[in-house]
């Protein structure tokens, strides 16, 4: 299919043309993806439960993926016994060592991927988290530079390995954004498009998705009067249209999304997924953080869940009918997390395992 758009890009077919074809290519794609939810397990506390009972709760919740932020020996192994769909980590630490040696990329997925694949369903490894936020230092930059290639060589070992069910990608943060409203002017920063493009390329050509943090609470608690807090938490029936595209928003996760997918058609790339690396809303805050509070968690979560896990698939307005995997954030509050007191109160669940709210994230008690 890449290959007949290409040829038709060549004989200057319509641009309208050649987007109706990503259109259906991506359409096709997305019938074969799973829309089970997932969640983040991020373990940065020194008050949460041993790993054998944390699985035992992602099965409880009824998560059909759980994402880590490593590749964690015991937790992988305790994962095998379950049907949860896994992603793992390489660290931002381990990037470079990846990016310029083949060994290690091979040491690294033997370790980490055959030491448990395919006992444990282990379906996506993400290099890096945000590498395109950090900025600052040399060493910042060296990784921002080392990622593509990092990327490349994790890809590259397990094809040499014959493992094709295992996707590579990158979660990436909002802050990757020039622009995002409206949609239809979404557009990366100019100084790391020339990171992006070659990422863009990479994703296209595995078939992999461009994984997002995305966050509509962080937008609203910048701008609180200017963005209504029930369509930052698909509530109530306020709509927005998009001038530009003529496409008409809900409520802002859907917004936030399609500057995004505006953003890489932009640059060429409109045949490239979208995944959901992480969302979710804190149940708790500072004086500061009105909008922190156990009703609008809930809310948020679980009409996320009800959207992403609908079938047929809803989709966003610029693409319509597409399964978008998300895992939401967090599955524990986490106590050693800096910054400002919501940071710590993102969890699905207290230290102790029992729920600040309950969720259902098989989303069978949200259909309508």
């Amino acid at each position: 299919m890449r290959f007949t758009v290409y040829e038709m890009e060549k004989h200057t077919v319509t641009k309208m043309t050649i987007m109706s074809l990503s259109f259906l290519y991506l359409l096709a794609c997305s019938r074969a993806i799973s829309n089970r939810i997932g969640v983040n397990f991020g373990r940065v506390g020194n008050n949460l439960p041993p790993p054998s009972r944390s699985i035992e709760l992602l099965q409880i919740m009824k998560a059909g993926r759980v994402k880590l932020y490593d590749a964690d020996h015991e937790i992988l192994q305790l994962l095998s016994t379950t049907n949860i769909e896994v992603t793992v980590m390489v660290t931002n630490e381990e990037i470079s060592g990846i990016a310029n040696n083949q060994q290690v990329a091979d040491q690294w997925v033997h370790e980490h991927i055959l030491n448990h694949y395919p006992a444990t369903m282990i379906r996506y490894v993400l290099v890096g988290n945000e590498v395109l936020s950090y900025t600052s230092t040399d060493q910042d930059m060296r990784i921002m530079r080392d990622l593509v290639p990092a990327m490349g060589r994790i890809r590259a070992t397990l094809k040499t390995l014959g493992i094709n069910n295992i996707k590579v990608g990158t979660p990436l943060a909002m802050d990757i954004m020039e622009s995002t409203f409206p949609p239809s002017s979404g557009v990366f920063k100019p100084e790391i498009v020339n990171h992006i493009v070659p990422l863009l390329n990479f994703l296209r050509g595995t078939n992999s998705f461009f994984f997002l943090d995305v966050y509509p609470f962080l937008s609203w608690a910048d701008n609180p009067t200017g963005i209504n807090l029930d369509y930052a938490l698909f509530e109530g029936n306020q709509t927005f249209t998009d001038m530009g595209s003529g496409l008409t928003y809900t409520n802002l996760l859907d917004q936030m999304i399609d500057s995004v997918y505006f953003a890489m058609a932009k640059l060429g790339y409109n045949n490239v997924k979208i995944a959901i690396a992480e969302t979710g809303w804190p149940h708790g805050g500072g004086s500061n953080q009105q909008g922190a509070s156990k009703e609008n968690a809930a809310k948020y979560n679980r009409n996320v869940i009800k959207k992403m896990a609908a079938v047929p698939p809803k989709g966003t307005p610029a693409q319509p009918g597409f399964i978008i995997p998300t895992f939401i954030f967090s599955m524990y509050d986490e106590n050693e997390k800096t910054g400002p007191e919501s940071e710590r109160h993102w969890g699905l669940l207290y230290p102790d395992g029992t729920p600040v709210y309950e969720v259902d994230l098989s989303g069978k008690a949200y259909k309508s």
